[in-house]
């Protein structure tokens, strides 16, 4: 058992420093070397876990979803049920995540260039998350495009497009917390 624990930190911290890799410069620094590096282990040492980049680059995409998912569970779990409930868990975790800059839309523009097969469990968590607004009020089209509307958000700042700080951001997140409210009525 602990043979497996340990094996899984060693999983973690190459995960991770793959992840301080994509926030600090671009995705064309994810080597396996790079990560190595980063991790303080060999490069035997990361494709033991990791037999390919193709396969770091599939694992790290599959951790930002689960977080993604793990964090909406979170918020929707805390928010007083109800219509509303979805929609506000969907924006406090895109706040969240814009915040605290983890490199989500990074690992998944990565992926999208490097091995869009990686991109099946976002292309499900996505699909799912539409699924779960599009009954939500009955405006349709509403719950879609408050969920587009935070994914393009996260995207125009991985991509370089805009960055968003300070009280224009906190007033961009309350303005979609709004419309997530109207969404439910």
């Amino acid at each position: 058992m602990a043979t497996r624990s340990r094996r899984a930190d060693r999983a973690d911290i190459i995960l991770d420093a793959a992840e301080a890799l994509l926030r600090r410069s671009e995705h064309r620094s994810l080597t396996i070397d790079a990560v190595a590096a980063e991790a303080g282990l060999s490069k035997g040492g990361v494709l033991h876990h990791y037999a390919s980049k193709d396969a770091l680059i599939g694992a790290l995409a599959a951790r930002k979803v689960a977080r993604m998912r793990d964090g909406i569970a979170e918020k929707l779990a805390a928010q007083p049920q109800g219509p509303a409930a979805q929609p506000l868990a969907l924006v406090a975790q895109g706040r969240e995540l814009y915040a605290e800059e983890c490199g989500f839309p990074d690992a998944l523009l990565l992926a999208a260039v490097e091995n869009p097969e990686a991109l099946a469990g976002f292309r499900a968590f996505l699909a799912d998350q539409l699924a779960r607004m599009e009954t939500i009020g009955d405006r349709p089209g509403a719950g879609h495009a408050l969920v587009f509307g935070i994914l393009g958000l996260m995207l125009a700042r991985s991509l370089g497009f805009h960055r968003i700080e300070g009280a224009e951001l906190a007033r961009l997140f309350d303005a979609l917390e709004a419309q997530a409210r109207a969404v439910a009525e």
